[in-house]
């Protein structure tokens, strides 16, 4: 579990690992604020994201956490204030996280 704070390359690294990247979209531009979407990631893919996050940094996000987030900015946010394995969000599966 690693222990520092998740930065934009390494939500990229997450990102290419778990759902790949989309034909024509550059993950190493400016993507901060760029919307999912627009980056060709749904919410399976989000999902997939989160649960690599969960197990390379210990913070489980619920599923409503994760959907919710809809930049790279807003995900980095909740990952990193749930470091230290924190459930962040709410929501039905919330009391299945640990």
């Amino acid at each position: 579990m690693n222990s520092r704070p998740m930065t934009i390359d390494d939500l990229r690294r997450v990102l290419r690992e778990g759902a790949g990247a989309e034909e024509g979209i550059d993950l190493d531009g400016d993507i901060l604020d760029t919307s999912f979407e627009s980056l060709g990631y749904d919410s399976l893919a989000l999902l997939e994201t989160t649960s690599r996050i969960a197990n390379e940094y210990g913070v489980k996000l619920s599923d409503d956490a994760a959907t919710s987030a809809r930049t790279p900015r807003e995900l980095l946010e909740l990952v990193n204030v749930g470091s230290g394995g924190v459930v962040v969000g709410g929501g039905a599966d919330a009391d299945r996280l640990l």
